[in-house]
């Protein structure tokens, strides 16, 4: 009876793979190019070997039997913006932006793009070799469980920044404000004014979201946390409060609002057994494909009625999709410029000032937009364009086989430390995961400051594992009958659901 049961559960598997297989793969990219003249050629041709290769490995992620949040943020991005939309470009000579590239630089274009999957894939399958070996510095580092001292000292000063600092941000009503008018402001403020308020927007806004999340995921024992609750009803008002003011979507980047509404979704208990993960993912896939496009009503002043249009439309003539087209800027950039190797410090070394550092690299997204003549600056530079423009092919390569690797590994460490709730596996994958999407987008220099925050914090309110990690599946069997049968004494967490 068990061995029928696995094989029905296979059977469904296949079945659901092939299902989302078709759909990825077939349905929407045949969709896209019905609806348009398309024109054939190299370029194209290598874009539909994107398709499927980014498609595939998203259906095997909506269908794995394991949650696995790195390579869902990744995929999502790469099918879509990396995918579909740059296929409904290729197909019709047709971008969201005015600068144009000859056919040649298309076809590198999307080679890059390809090397970059081809290096992460390589990168995910070596470290899945790995996946039952423990990892000396990621498993412990994830099996870092919060500490209600911490954490409430957290939430204190994220309720202490909220004071000092939204009045100095232009008060409540500046964070009302749409994206267009906040833009707006900033160009006509000193760079260095611009700069300090940007970081200190930043820094409203990753406490507050870290405060929120850790104070819902707290630990709490079984007896003697009465004060504990007490203080966490007090407090949970209060920052859901600020989170809606410094973390709306109207005045806050759309990536980054989404980050902080998915990982406190895909941080609860209930999401983060298989099942559930796969039944949100999908959700989060067909957000992505039919509600992101008309999601930036609020970011202009004037806002006109929704008009619906097809998908080849939007990813024809909507900044948003503009990722593909400024990796073909940056194919044009480094013809024109050659590769600067130097540009790779700028990320790591983001904060050593100018002033300390005359030549200190520029923003790739800035670079990109004086190349292409555009008076708008604040635009993306996608990660495989960005690393192309340090050193070519081989640093797209070595970047995107180690981001597999490490993603591949995170995501096998989540997996098993699944049922210990209040870990950093449990609240930061998550929250690295969708915020994948803005640093997949670029460029590295313009998010690197609020990716430091969002992963330092954690750290901050978190401490070692008092005692040994669960084995993986394979170790524990083998050593069952040696386990050790002492209780332990562990923090029972607030709410939760089996996974």
């Amino acid at each position: 009876m068990p061995g029928r049961l696995r094989t029905v559960v296979r059977s469904r598997g296949v079945a659901a793979l092939c299902c989302w297989t078709l759909l990825l793969v077939l349905l929407l990219p045949v969709l896209i190019l019905h609806s348009l003249d398309a024109r054939f050629g190299a370029a194209l041709a290598v874009q539909g070997v994107v398709v499927v290769h980014s498609g595939t490995a998203l259906a095997r992620v909506l269908t794995d039997v394991r949650a696995r949040v790195i390579a869902f943020g990744f995929w999502l991005f790469t099918y879509v913006w990396l995918g579909l939309a740059p296929l409904a470009m290729l197909a019709t000579d047709a971008y969201p932006r005015g600068f144009l590239v000859d056919a040649h630089t298309a076809f590198l274009s999307t080679a890059v793009v390809e090397t970059g999957l081809l290096a992460y894939s390589a990168g995910s399958a070596l470290a899945s070799w790995q996946s039952t070996r423990t990892s000396t510095f990621l498993e412990p580092v994830l099996a870092r469980r919060l500490t209600s001292g911490r954490v409430l000292l957290l939430c204190g000063v994220a309720l202490l920044l909220a004071v000092v600092l939204i009045p100095g941000q232009g008060g409540l009503s500046a964070f009302f404000l749409s994206r267009q008018a906040a833009n707006e402001a900033a160009a006509q403020a000193a760079p260095s004014g611009s700069a300090d308020r940007a970081m200190a927007a930043w820094v409203l806004s990753v406490p507050a979201f870290w405060a929120l999340v850790a104070l819902v995921h707290v630990p709490r024992f079984r007896s003697g946390d009465r004060t504990l609750r007490g203080v966490r009803w007090i407090l949970l008002p209060l920052l859901i409060i600020v989170n809606a003011v410094v973390n709306n979507p109207i005045s806050q980047p759309r990536f980054w609002a989404g980050t902080v509404l998915l990982a406190l979704v895909f941080s609860a208990s209930a999401l983060r057994g298989p099942r559930a993960f796969r039944i949100g993912a999908a959700a989060v896939t067909a957000v992505v494909l039919v509600v992101f496009p008309y999601s930036d009503y609020f970011r202009y002043d004037k806002r006109e009625p929704v008009q619906v249009v097809s998908l080849a439309e939007q990813f024809t003539s909507n900044g948003d999709y503009d990722a593909f087209q400024q990796i073909e800027t940056g194919m044009d950039y480094v013809r024109t410029h050659g590769f600067t190797p130097t540009s790779a410090l700028g990320p790591p070394l983001f904060f050593v000032p100018r002033a300390a550092w005359p030549d200190k690299p520029a923003d790739a997204g800035i670079q990109l937009a004086r190349h292409a003549g555009y008076t708008f600056e604040n635009l993306s530079a996608p990660l495989w364009i960005e690393t192309y423009m340090w050193a070519g092919f081989p640093s797209v390569v070595g970047v995107f086989a180690l981001i597999g690797a490490v993603g591949r590994r995170i995501d096998d460490i989540r997996h098993r430390l699944r049922r210990h709730r209040g870990t950093l596996a449990a609240l930061l994958v998550p929250a690295f995961g969708f915020y994948q999407l803005v640093l997949l987008r670029g460029s590295l220099m313009a998010i690197v400051g609020p990716l430091a925050l969002l992963l330092f914090i954690p750290l901050l309110i978190t401490r070692k594992q008092g005692r040994r990690l669960p084995p993986s599946a394979g170790q524990q069997s083998a050593s069952a009958p040696a386990a050790d049968a002492r209780p332990v004494a562990v923090p029972s967490p607030t709410g939760g659901a089996r996974t």
